[in-house]
Formats: structure tokens, C-alpha cells, sequence
């Protein structure tokens, strides 16, 4: 199939592009929502969408080397339900004009890569677009064991980085590790508080900086730590990402 790719630029989007790709399909673009943001503002209030860290997307699908779609997050998370219906001013309308943009400009799309592993809620919502536009979901990373899925990556050179923490036991100390580095720390965890070790529920997010299938990779080059929340057990942290370029990968 010709498969049209949502991107938040973490782990799951980009792992399940490769899977993808890997099943035979033919990636075409790829698309990303990003925030209204105000001044100094740079996490929302969102069921759907992942905020930080996207300023990177354009730039990962210049790593792509595929066309880039982008649009506003325009709408609220008002329909709260498992199951979704078409929702006026609902933040998953923004993914439907998001989709339906990608497939006026690349008629040959038939079906869209997410990366949900755990959330119904999400997976729902894709669904629900994807049958009123006629495409098929692609969601390869659905239920699958998490410690086993975080293994994969690591081991397929998926080189992600931690930009936001908010679960117990992760800090702003965490924040710029990459997964491997972060592996038995999250394991760890699983263990002692059975936190997701994949980061479902928005326990941490990452951004993906090279993985096999980019032509180049990012160099992250300035960054500001935000303290979003000092909750005693969870304190929230994230990254912002000021600067950046890309660099040719060694063959």
C-alpha cells in the first residue's frame, strides 16, 4: 500500500513507518499537527497529539526524505468517549482535514501508519478517520509486549531521545537520554511500579534523532529544560529543542 505517515517524531510513529516499509509498503509523505502556541508555551492540553519536541518534524522528514504535511491543532478534546463519532470543533477533526489535505495532494495514498501500542482511545480515532476517508490503519505496534517492543528498537538502532518525563521515578536528569541508555532504568521501574516502559499514557516522550530508515540524522545543538509541574511523586519536565542541523550518516 502507499502509506501516509502521522508523526509526532518519537519512537512509535517513526518504528511504525519502518514497519511498514519492512511489510512491503511504499511510504509517500508524512504529517504532523502541531500546536497553537502562545508565547513561551510549548505543552498542550491533548488526548490525541504529543506537543513537545515538535518544532523537529519538518526536519525529520527532511531525514525522510519524503513531503511534509503540517497543520494547526485547532480544536479541544470534547468528545471524551472510548468509541468516536464526527465531533464538531473535536481536536481529531484537526487529523481528519490533516488526512484528507495528504490525500487530495497524493491521490495514490490508501492507507496511514500510527503508532498506537496501548490506547484504544487513539486508535479509535485514527480508525474512525480512516473509514470515513476510505484508507486502511496501519498500526503494527498494536499490543505488542512493551519490554520486548522497547528491546526492538534499541537493538534496530532507533536512536530516541527522552524529551519530557512524567511518571514516578523520572526526573529532569532523564531528560536527552537515549533508550539504551534508559533501558534497565525503565525496566526498573516497570518492576517497582509498574510504570509502561514504552511511555503509553504519556509516562515520557521521545523524539527520534536517526534510525535506518532517515538518509540524515539530527545533532540537537541548544535545548532549555522547562519544569512544567513539581508534583512530588511525578514532577513533569521537558525539553525544548532551540537549535539543531543535520549531518550526513557514514556508510
Amino acid at each position: 500500500m502507499n502509506v501516509f505517515g502521522l508523526i509526532s517524531g518519537g519512537k512509535d510513529s517513526i518504528y511504525n513507518i519502518i514497519q511498514c516499509i519492512k511489510n512491503g509498503h511504499k511510504l509517500i509523505a508524512v504529517g504532523h499537527l502541531s500546536p497553537e502556541r502562545s508565547e513561551g508555551d510549548y505543552e498542550i492540553d491533548s488526548y490525541m497529539y504529543q506537543s513537545v519536541g515538535s518544532e523537529l518534524c519538518s526536519s525529520i522528514a527532511e531525514c525522510l526524505d519524503v513531503p511534509y504535511i503540517e497543520r494547526k491543532i485547532k480544536g479541544k478534546p470534547i468528545n471524551k468517549e472510548l468509541s468516536y463519532n464526527e465531533t464538531k470543533d473535536d481536536e481529531v477533526e484537526d487529523l481528519f482535514e490533516l488526512i484528507k489535505e495528504a490525500k487530495l495532494k497524493f491521490p495514490e495514498i490508501n492507507a496511514v501508519s500510527s503508532g498506537a501500542i496501548l490506547s484504544k482511545y487513539q486508535k479509535n480515532r485514527v480508525e474512525n478517520i480512516c473509514e470515513r476517508l476510505n484508507l486502511n490503519s496501519l498500526a503494527y505496534l498494536w499490543e505488542l509486549d512493551q519490554p520486548t517492543l522497547l528491546n526492538q528498537m534499541i537493538e534496530e538502532g532507533m536512536e530516541s531521545i527522552l524529551i519530557k518525563v512524567c511518571v514516578i521515578g523520572l526526573d529532569k536528569i532523564d531528560l536527552m537520554k537515549s533508550l539504551k541508555d534508559m533501558k534497565n532504568k525503565l525496566m526498573k521501574l516497570k518492576k517497582e511500579y509498574g510504570i509502561n516502559v514504552c511511555g503509553e499514557g504519556g509516562e515520557y516522550e521521545t523524539m527520534t534523532l536517526d534510525c535506518p530508515i532517515y538518509k540524515k540524522k539530527i545533532v540537537i545543538d541548544e535545548f532549555e529544560v522547562i519544569c512544567h509541574s513539581k508534583d512530588i511523586y511525578s514532577p513533569v519536565y521537558y525539553s525544548v529543542l532551540k537549535k539543531w542541523h543535520l549531518e550526513d550518516k557514514i556508510k
